[in-house]
């Protein structure tokens, strides 16, 4: 089973770390966004990343693959089997997706992806006023949902964790630190989950990349 994308990408870090927490073995080919990779191609038409391939069965979009990676291990309790916790758990993914990711995603654009890989300027006004007016209410957000237990959902890991926890590692790539005293469960939660090993692994490698 081949993961294509660049692990720049929360989305593509979130689909690769979740597969990591399932058990399950995947080849992850390096492609950025618009690759013209035919193989990648094939399996997503509009050049967006992640995409999969198992065998003869292509798919892109992160949530459609992570709910095949968890089709994939039936066993696994990572999506809930409760309707409440169950809608709860996707939902926290489509906060990741369109709301975190949508702040962080200005500011990891115009301060890291810009300049450094597609060697032009960034809008730096744009990542700025993400940083001070978009960020601060997803944060409080966070802030007030968390459990004290760390977890989003059931109080145990879920893929309402691994989705939220994956646009973390972007924001700490363009220079962003949450402040404790404003967030504490927000910090808490984040570091604790890039520490796991699902997380660690892919960020070291990343952190290598842009130091280079």
């Amino acid at each position: 089973m081949i993961i294509y994308g660049s692990t720049m990408s929360p989305f593509v870090r979130k689909v690769l770390a979740l597969a990591a927490e399932l058990g399950l073995t995947v080849d992850a080919k390096q492609v950025g966004l618009g690759s013209q990779d035919p193989e990648f191609r094939a399996a997503s038409p509009f050049g967006k990343i992640p995409a999969l391939r198992d065998g003869d069965f292509t798919l892109a979009d992160s949530s459609a693959i992570a709910h095949y990676l968890l089709a994939l291990a039936p066993e696994s309790t990572l999506l809930p089997a409760a309707p409440q916790a169950r809608a709860t758990t996707i939902w926290f993914d489509e906060f990741a997706d369109t709301i975190l990711t949508a702040a962080a995603g200005k500011m990891f654009f115009n301060r890291i992806v810009a300049p450094r890989f597609l060697k032009q300027p960034g809008d730096q006004a744009a990542a700025d006023k993400a940083e001070a007016e978009e960020l601060p209410p997803v944060l409080a957000y966070l802030e007030r949902v968390l459990p004290a237990s760390g977890h989003l959902v059931e109080d145990r890991l879920t893929l309402a964790d691994i989705a939220v926890a994956s646009p973390f590692a972007n924001l700490g790539h363009a220079g962003y630190r949450i402040d404790a005293t404003v967030y504490p469960r927000v910090a808490a939660f984040a570091g604790a989950m890039l520490a796991r090993p699902a997380f660690a692994d892919l960020i070291s490698r990343e952190t290598r990349a842009l130091n280079r």
